[in-house]
């Protein structure tokens, strides 16, 4: 339903990318993009297995990811 548009996932932890998940389920190209240093705060929320956390891949699955820091101007240069 949602082939050839591309969305820019900014959010963390809840709504957010429970609505972008939606549309990469819907067939959206969604690309999460994460806060440099530490990513999304839902890393590290349990139940982690290997280091990774549950919760945070059944938010995020579907999607592609990068972690930027937007407050230099390459990475501030990459989202746009």
């Amino acid at each position: 339903m949602l082939d050839g548009y591309r969305v820019l996932d900014f959010t963390q932890v809840l709504a957010g990318p429970t609505t972008a998940r939606y549309l990469a389920e819907l067939g959206a190209d969604v690309i999460k993009v994460e806060i440099a240093p530490n990513g999304d705060i839902s890393r590290g929320v349990p139940y982690l297995r290997d280091g990774r956390s549950a919760y945070y891949v059944q938010q995020n699955r579907g999607k592609k990811s990068l972690c930027l820091d937007l407050r230099n101007p390459a990475g501030k240069a990459i989202t746009w």
